[in-house]
């Protein structure tokens, strides 16, 4: 039978029946060790049993009320946020690109309350990916996801990415905002520099600008901190977060200061879905779990020691590899192969990977994957480079 899907994601013709772990299962039983975690969202991999409890104790009592109502679970789970990090105030919603269409709408907002009007233009970097929404595909700027959408000016500039001098050229007296992914994702897993995010701070606060951070992909102990310019020393005004915070299941949030969350009074922004009880109660549980000293340490030892194994590699294949970057689990292998090729060859030998910009291959494990685990995946890399280079 012909699929009524839309063919935007083109075929697709790998099953999966269940999931456990760090492993996901064909109807036919073959086993496959996914390093993509659902792009960075299964934060504790597959059917982790602590968000099945949660999900299963939230839907046997209350799914769904609408905002009209306090929903509990969602006052639970703003307050943890709020309690470690920057924020304030946090939004829910129902996925990363909503987290930034709520973080626009209260950047341009904050200046228009101020009577500041003229404050209205937002900044972001080449790379960078946002989503896929008009706003969102307008600041990210890259032609392939704008053609065919975008009519007119959207009010974005673009710089640079880790350039301060670009940025300086694209600021101006209209300018309202900054978005920066202190790491890139999709633009292949680039970190932004100490100094370069200091300095981006320190011309916000004398200029006059908020500045926002993405970390819909990078955040939720992806890189060893809950949040990673957390250990990148600026704090923003404005915080995107979604993926792993529902540990699969769909939940995303804008967190800002009271300040620029005073903005969006009532009547401003809203969600039908968005910090519903069940989202929540998921999000409550992978909180739980994640925000613990000793648990984000592990994720950072397990990063360093993947990283270390992935450099092996590159010294190994020269011919085929330049690089390993990024921070904890979120690591990018950096081709001088084609990336596909690799991606395919690791699928064939029953590792999934993704991939990013830059012709690299993006590592997203479970947080909780074990070493052993990681051992394997390096095993499967080194003999489909090996299956390369010999063919």
């Amino acid at each position: 039978m012909s699929s009524a899907l839309m063919q935007n994601y083109g075929a697709r013709e790998l099953k999966f029946e269940r999931g456990e772990g760090s492993y996901l299962f064909t109807k036919d039983g073959e086993r496959y060790l996914d390093f993509g975690m659902g792009i960075a969202v299964n934060s504790l991999g597959h059917c982790n049993p602590k968000l099945i409890d949660a999900l299963t104790d939230q839907a046997n009592r209350l799914w769904h009320t609408s905002n009209l109502y306090n929903i509990e679970p969602g006052e639970q789970l703003a307050n943890k946020l709020v309690g470690s990090t920057f924020a304030d105030r946090v939004f829910f919603c129902n996925s990363g690109t909503e987290a930034i269409e709520c973080g626009f709408k209260a950047i341009r907002r904050y200046f228009h309350a101020k009577d500041e009007g003229h404050k209205n233009r937002i900044v972001s970097m080449s790379g960078a990916f946002h989503g896929r929404s008009l706003a969102a595909i307008a600041s990210a700027a890259n032609p392939v996801h704008c053609e065919g959408f975008l009519v007119g000016d959207p009010g974005f500039e673009q710089a640079e990415f880790g350039n301060f001098g670009s940025l300086l050229c694209a600021v101006s007296e209209n300018t309202a905002g900054i978005i920066i992914e202190p790491i890139q994702g999709e633009g292949g897993i680039s970190v932004a520099g100490l100094e370069y995010l200091k300095a981006v701070r320190e011309l916000c606060d004398s200029r006059n600008i908020l500045l926002m951070f993405d970390e819909v992909q990078c955040g939720i102990a992806r890189t060893g901190t809950l949040y990673a310019y957390q250990q990148l020393g600026v704090n923003p005004d404005i915080l995107a977060t979604a993926k792993g915070l529902g540990g699969g299941f769909p939940i995303g949030a804008c967190l800002a200061t009271e300040e620029v969350a005073s903005a969006l009074v009532p009547g401003t922004h809203g969600s039908t879905f968005g910090g519903n009880p069940l989202a929540t109660a998921v999000g409550n549980a992978v909180m739980d779990t994640l925000n613990n000293a000793d648990f984000l340490n592990n994720v950072s030892e397990l990063g360093n020691y993947l990283k270390a194994e992935l450099s092996i590699l590159v010294a190994r294949y020269p011919q085929l590899l330049s690089d390993v970057k990024g921070l904890g689990l979120m690591l990018g292998l950096y081709c001088l192969t084609d990336a596909g090729q690799l991606i395919t060859r690791l699928q064939e030998q029953k590792l999934l990977v993704v991939k990013a910009g830059g012709n690299s291959v993006r590592l997203l494990p479970a947080l909780n994957v074990s070493k052993k685990e990681i051992d394997s995946a390096i095993e499967i890399i080194s003999k489909a480079l090996s299956d390369i280079e010999n063919n």
